[in-house]
């Protein structure tokens, strides 16, 4: 499932996505860095066995289309490796 509409509410600090089915989903940018899915983030998971610690103010400063089946997220701490197919972040 692709969304109809995704935009960056940065004074808000959510990324905002409208589902084909009519749902609106708004998701801070700070779950969505904790949620990153690249191989360094799963490590450090593994290891800690908790989430990535996100510093404050960390906010998303790129969205580019990978394909037709995600985005990746572009965050101003200089991460960037993280691929969020549309089913990852539907269940978010």
């Amino acid at each position: 499932m692709t969304p109809r509409a995704i935009s960056h509410r940065r004074a808000a600090g959510t990324l905002e996505l409208e589902w084909p089915d009519g749902t609106r989903q708004a998701l801070p940018e700070t779950l969505l860095r904790q949620s990153c899915r690249c191989a360094g983030c799963i490590a450090e998971r593994r290891r800690t066995q908790r989430a990535p610690v996100v510093a404050d103010g960390v906010c998303l400063t790129g969205i580019e289309p990978v394909g037709v089946y995600a985005v990746q997220l572009i965050f101003s701490d200089g991460h960037q490796r993280g691929i969020y197919p549309w089913p990852y972040l539907k269940s978010l």
